[in-house]
Order: C-alpha cells, then sequence, then structure tokens
C-alpha cells in the first residue's frame, strides 16, 4: 500500500492531532522504514518502534509545523527510534558479554591488564584539552550522535567526526606505546 502523502494540517481536527488516522494512514510505511534501515530486530523490538513513533508524534503534536507533509515526521522519528533501539541492545549485550566474560575468565592478569589499558585511557583523556574530553564522553559514554554533539557544541559534524577521529588516533598511540593493541 502506498502512502497518500498529506500535509500535518489534514490530520488536524479541533486543534488537536487526530493520531488515530495517522496510525491508520502511516503504520505500514513505519514497518516499511524499520524493515528498510535494520532487518534484524525481533518482532517485538519492531512493533515496540512502530508504536513509539505514534507517541512521540503525539507527545510532540504541539511543534509540528502543520504545513509540512507528515510523512517527513513519521521518517525522521522512526529512523531515530531505531538507531536508539539499537544503541540499547547493544549496551545491552556488551553489559551481558562483560558479565559473562567476567565469570568464565576469572584470570587475574586479564582484568589487571585491562585495568591498566582503561588507566591509560583516561590519562591520555586528561591531557586533552575539556572540550575534545567532552566530545569523547558525549560520544562514547552518553551516546549520543554525531548530529546531536554537533548541534549542541554549534559546530559542523565533520568537525565532530574529525576531532572523533583524532582523539580515537591519540588513544591508539598511547595504548601502543605501552604495548596494548586499540582494538583489543
Amino acid at each position: 500500500m502506498e502512502v497518500k502523502d498529506k500535509n500535518i494540517y489534514d490530520y488536524i481536527y479541533n486543534s488537536e492531532l487526530q493520531i488515530e488516522k495517522v496510525f491508520e494512514d502511516y503504520k505500514n510505511y513505519v514497518y516499511k522504514i524499520i524493515r528498510k534501515d535494520r532487518s534484524n530486530l525481533s518482532k517485538e523490538d519492531i512493533d515496540e518502534v512502530n508504536l513509539d513513533v505514534f507517541l512521540t508524534l503525539w507527545k510532540n503534536q504541539n511543534k509540528l509545523n502543520i504545513n509540512n507533509k507528515m510523512s517527513s515526521y513519521i521518517a525522521g522519528i522512526t529512523k531515530n527510534l531505531v538507531k536508539q533501539k539499537y544503541r540499547d541492545i547493544k549496551v545491552s549485550d556488551n553489559i551481558l558479554d562483560y558479565e559473562e566474560h567476567l565469570i568464565s575468565n576469572l584470570n587475574i592478569e586479564l582484568i589487571y591488564s585491562k585495568d591498566e589499558q582503561n588507566e591509560i585511557i583516561i590519562n591520555e583523556l586528561k591531557k586533552m584539552k575539556s572540550e575534545k574530553q567532552n566530545i569523547f564522553l558525549l560520544y562514547y559514554y552518553d551516546n549520543k550522535t554525531i548530529k546531536e554533539i554537533s548541534e549542541l557544541k554549534n559546530v559542523s559534524e565533520a568537525k565532530i567526526k574529525t576531532e572523533l577521529f583524532r582523539i580515537r588516533k591519540r588513544l591508539e598511540m598511547a595504548l601502543n606505546r605501552k604495548g596494548y593493541d586499540f582494538y583489543e
């Protein structure tokens, strides 16, 4: 079924967004975007993202430009929620992998090695300007996207990408000097 792309004002009645009508017209469109972007989400995750799209749209209805196309908002919200779902899954998997790794490999030498690597990274970060530290922490620890960081810092996305690349290179060199592989 092809979406008849309507403006947002076509879904406004008595100053309120008719979310049921939006859902009926765009639910298949959302599924199509999810499958195109990330086809390996579970059925439950896909259903959750689909419902979250319309919930997000409902919660932000006062911020919508009624002259814009509904499909633009739907596509943007869907793509952002899919990315967030993957971040959540990745973080959850990494924590489970880490716990499993610790339990199965109670190897003091390995734990010491990782602690030492973390210490090298922390010391190298402390040598950097606070702006670079902040970008690194926002990206790797706060799970902010490059776009979000660039908007927050009021600089281009290219500048954020370049800074992250330079930071990673610097950390890689610091670890290599101490005999560690950056990608271990």
